[in-house]
């Protein structure tokens, strides 16, 4: 009897151990893995014993880890490559929601704005506290088409004043709800910079042109008008005409020059040029011109100057509007300078006159278009005001660079840097 008893408990131990370690352990164990997977872990292995049941959940569990695994690489993929792209993207990106408060920025806009990661979740007007902005993006929401405007940026530290283009569009969510606004931010200070320039550039062609032709229409007028002019009088008109004439001509033929060099393609012929030699022959050249003046010529080369790379005739040109402000613009009886100079790997090419001299708030601007320190003398004497603009374009196509230093009736020195070795083939003229 107490085997019999025996041998029943046992059974019912057997019976018991089989049905824990085919149905209970398991379900122990898919309950394990189901925590660890919630957690983003991955379980230490997968059910391979127990009842089918228990195994088909544990197969079904990692069929759906490994989706949820690949799921999730994919989206870290396209996070990384958006974060790549809003990194990348010189243009200040904005993101707000439909109470204007700041959801995400690029950092080209937090460089912008100086914008800190604690911003967002604020209003967009207590982080840029620009009105036009915040009244953009409200039309946005408003409205849910895209908008433009333009605001300006105020100067910071070592950010001068910008000008910005604003761009807006409205992000839409189910059934066409608007949810927030996107806003782009990009810098046109240099088209509008251009654009002033263009606008003063054509404002001072006119004023250029405007003078000679009103003489000339005017003197025409007068001889047609007069056919009985006394041969005196029409001969000083003719002459007048004649100097205004070979202003004009001076004027497109400058025109054209400063065309060719802004149009990127400025053909330069380059050479070994030696320039001891180019100074004599331009001395030769000029000497009547000092002689009528009374003006005294110094050259200085040192013997061991070497020979640079560039266009003789571009150089020539240079030569020839440096002295030819330097001669229009120095008392008879003065001195004008004509030196080069090795400084490291560079020629200074310098062009010194014991003239009238710049004041010295003139002296930034001599090199642009049309800038002249004393106009009414300036146009007296001849000039177009483009002289030391085309030097200027001159020297960069070359890789060089140019610098003035004068003093009220003491004489101006204008100094042309080229490099030995001669332009880049990547070099870019700057304007």
């Amino acid at each position: 009897m107490i085997w019999l008893l025996f041998g029943a408990l046992a059974g019912l131990v057997l019976l018991l151990f089989f049905v824990r370690q085919k149905w209970i352990a398991p379900w122990r164990q898919v309950e394990e893995m189901v925590l660890r997977i919630s957690r983003g872990e991955k379980p230490p292995t997968f059910l391979s014993q127990g009842a089918a049941r228990p195994r088909k959940v544990a197969l079904a569990l990692e069929s759906l880890f490994q989706r949820h695994t690949l799921l999730d690489q994919q989206i870290a993929e396209r996070a990384s490559g958006s974060d790549t792209i809003f990194a990348a993207l010189q243009d200040g990106l904005l993101v707000v929601d439909v109470r204007h408060r700041l959801t995400f920025v690029n950092r080209s806009f937090q460089q912008l704005f100086s914008s800190r990661p604690d911003d967002l979740g604020r209003p967009v007007l207590e982080v840029i506290r620009d009105p036009v902005l915040d009244q953009l993006i409200g039309e946005t929401l408003t409205c849910g088409k895209p908008q433009r405007g333009e605001m300006t940026v105020p100067a910071t530290g070592s950010h001068p004043l910008r000008q910005m283009l604003v761009s807006a569009v409205a992000i839409q969510g189910d059934a066409d709800l608007t949810t927030g606004a996107i806003a782009l931010f990009h810098d046109i200070t240099q088209l509008k910079q251009v654009d002033e320039l263009r606008r003063d550039f054509v404002a001072n062609v006119s004023h250029e042109l405007r003078t000679p032709l009103s003489i000339l229409r005017g003197y025409i007028e007068t001889i047609l008008e007069a056919p009985d002019t006394s041969r005196e009088e029409l001969i000083r008109m003719l002459e007048v005409m004649n100097r205004h004439s070979r202003r004009l001509g001076l004027l497109v033929d400058d025109l054209l020059t400063l065309a060719q060099f802004e149009s990127g393609n400025p053909h330069l012929q380059l050479s070994q040029v030696r320039l001891t030699e180019l100074f004599a022959a331009i001395v030769r050249d000029w000497a009547r011109k000092f002689s009528e003046k009374k003006l005294r010529v110094q050259v200085g080369t040192p013997s061991d100057l070497p020979s640079i790379r560039a266009d003789e005739t571009r150089l020539q040109e240079v030569l020839y509007n440096l002295l030819d402000n330097a001669l229009k613009y120095t008392e008879p009886g003065g001195a004008i300078h004509l030196r080069a100079e090795k400084r490291g790997d560079e020629v200074v090419v310098s062009v010194e006159d014991t003239g009238v001299g710049i004041p010295e708030g003139d002296l930034p601007r001599i090199f642009e278009r049309f800038y002249r320190a004393d106009k009414a003398r300036s146009r007296a004497l001849g000039g177009t005001g483009l002289g030391l603009a085309i030097v200027k374009h001159i020297a960069q196509m070359h890789g060089g660079r140019v610098e003035a230093e004068s003093a009220l009736q003491k004489g101006t020195a204008i100094r042309v840097f080229m490099p030995i070795s001669g332009p880049l083939e990547h070099a870019v003229t700057k304007s």
